[in-house]
């Protein structure tokens, strides 16, 4: 493909190390304000949940905190980012307001995507935000279309792709690989590995539970990486994007474990209770605090005051999301297609295909 590297002769990376000289002091505490702000969403999220404010289903990335912010920290504004269902914090990383997420989860017209979206579906084309996905794999495709359209233009923009483990079984997976190789598309697959599909674990579903090796039927390089350590997942994730812009697409696997359940209706009742309190024992934020706390960058005065913050940006995310109004139902079909198509049916549900004859002129003569 035009202004691409060859790819004939690909070697794998080894798993990324730590680097803290990745991240000044400031840097490290901005992480950890992310993270924090994640999780009280996301905590907000569910208590909506059961208030019935949110309706469908809903993802949490409770646990996830460290993978998605060091994802999202390593791209550029330029880039382009694809997820699944449980992409609200992905939202929040790509620098779309807090409350304009809150109110898609609750279906107003204030939301990202007007409030017709909901929690799985989140899209915001000026952060690059090109869609949470409910279908599983169904933004894999997508991505790697678009990955062949920034090569096509001669573009210098990458994509990131990020699905769940589970994902890897699907035939779309290989597919995508596969031609995203063969094409050298400047494209970053991700995969955050939380051990469980739904309630299926890893090892029981996949031949290979170790899942980056996967990339090695396509020569594509690969590395796994901690996925509880934002700093490890930056540097992983910035070396995989500095390899695609290459042409030299990239599977990248992050190792973090979540700590709910697959939604929030999910008891998680597959977890023994020992193995719950171990998740707990390994909370990503509280361990990440205390790596900060040891080099002297965080305080406990500044915990409070960071969880603070990011608790009353919580809650101005749900004042606006409750003030903003429900979409008009006139506004359902305003964006089915991107442009104008011939004898598009704007009918609404229960409305007759044709609307029938006054009955008095059935059988009327002339």
């Amino acid at each position: 493909m035009a202004g691409r590297k060859s790819t004939t002769s690909r070697k794998p990376i080894a798993t990324a190390p730590r680097k803290e000289e990745t991240a000044d002091r400031d840097g490290l505490l901005a992480f950890y304000r992310q993270m924090v702000l994640i999780r009280r969403f996301e905590e907000r999220a569910a208590r909506s949940y059961t208030q019935a404010e949110i309706g469908g289903y809903c993802h949490l990335n409770l646990g996830e905190e460290a993978t998605v912010v060091g994802v999202t920290s390593a791209m550029r504004p330029s880039d382009y980012l694809f997820a699944n269902y449980r992409e609200h914090g992905y939202a929040l990383g790509r620098g779309i307001a807090p409350g304009r997420i809150m109110a898609e989860l609750y279906g107003r017209s204030g939301g990202v995507s007007r409030g017709w979206g909901g929690s799985m579906h989140l899209f915001d084309m000026e952060s690059r935000l090109l869609g949470g996905y409910g279908i599983v794999g169904g933004q894999l495709p997508l991505a790697t279309g678009a990955a062949f359209a920034v090569d096509y233009r001669q573009g210098t923009e990458a994509v990131v792709c990020v699905m769940g483990d589970g994902t890897t079984n699907i035939g779309a997976f290989h597919e995508s690989l596969n031609i995203a190789a063969l094409w050298n598309l400047p494209i970053v697959y991700v995969i955050v590995n939380n051990g469980l599909g739904m309630g299926t674990t890893v090892e029981k579903a996949s031949g290979e539970p170790e899942l980056y090796k996967r990339a090695a039927s396509y020569r594509m390089s690969s590395a796994r990486v901690d996925g509880n350590d934002p700093v490890a997942v930056h540097d992983a994730t910035s070396a995989a994007l500095s390899m695609a812009r290459e042409g030299r697409p990239f599977l990248l696997e992050t190792v973090s474990a979540r700590l709910k359940g697959h939604s929030v209706v999910d008891p998680a009742k597959y977890r023994t209770k020992a193995e719950a309190e171990t998740l707990k024992a390994g909370d990503p934020i509280a361990a990440f605090a205390v790596r900060l706390a040891e080099k002297g960058i965080l305080t406990d005065e500044a915990i409070t005051e960071i969880d603070a913050a990011a608790a009353q940006d919580v809650a101005d995310a749900v004042a606006f999301a409750e003030g903003s109004p429900h979409p008009a139902t006139d506004t359902l079909f305003d964006y089915t297609y991107a442009t104008p198509v011939p004898n598009d049916s704007r009918r609404l549900p229960g409305q007759a295909l044709f609307e029938p004859a006054p009955f008095a002129t059935i059988g009327a003569s002339e």
